[in-house]
């Protein structure tokens, strides 16, 4: 499976914002973004102005890489919201949100999507009492998500949740912190996602 392997906060600094890739560090003063607000390169600190393209351009890396996801399977996702009723960019915005990889980050179980990633590979998450390792299984509503494993190692997932208990989980799951797990209450909507995104810009690239 293909995978970026390199700098991520290159890629933060390429979009000129915060993905919040790197989990806790995005928040600290550590943050490259927050140390240099420009992109990498000879010529980042120059700011040329973008056609339409551009911004079209820019706007769909921007959210392939905030869910970490490569160009091929990205496009799949926009056929299947384009085929399907109702407005696509927000289908859109849907499919990725119910990825498993993105609701056990959303849930606080994981500081990135990445960490998510590696969790969900490693059989950790349980659907409905049933095992799923696949990080782009998409989730139902009313769907059961339990993590199990070992005591030692569940440890480590509450101590997470001490970490990220500052994130809000969102409107449409329902953590219970105990037992380690959530039920999907209804499906995303782009209200739910809390980083501003311009899918019509995307809509508008692939259409053409």
């Amino acid at each position: 499976m293909a995978r970026y392997i390199d700098a991520v906060c290159r890629l933060c600094r390429r979009q000129t914002e915060k993905l919040f890739l790197k989990g806790t560090k995005c928040f600290t003063e550590k943050c490259p973004v927050a140390k240099r607000a420009y992109a990498p390169g000879d010529h980042g600190q120059s700011k040329p102005k973008l056609s339409n393209y551009g911004l079209q351009l820019k706007e769909k890396q921007k959210v392939k890489r905030m869910y970490g996801i490569l160009e091929r399977q990205f496009r799949r996702y926009f056929q299947i919201a384009s085929k399907s009723k109702g407005v696509t960019g927000k289908l859109l915005l849907q499919l990725l949100e119910r990825r498993l990889d993105n609701v056990i980050f959303r849930l606080g179980l994981a500081v990135s999507r990445s960490e998510a990633r590696q969790i969900v590979r490693h059989n950790f998450v349980y659907i409905n009492s049933r095992r799923v390792n696949i990080p782009s299984y998409s989730i139902e509503k009313d769907d059961i998500i339990q993590i199990k494993t070992k005591e030692k190692k569940l440890n480590r997932f509450k101590e997470t949740l001490q970490i990220s208990k500052d994130k809000a989980v969102p409107a449409w799951l329902e953590l219970n912190q105990q037992d380690l797990s959530a039920k999907v209450l209804r499906l995303p909507e782009k209200e739910d996602i809390q980083q501003p995104i311009q899918e019509q810009l995307i809509v508008e690239l692939y259409s053409k």
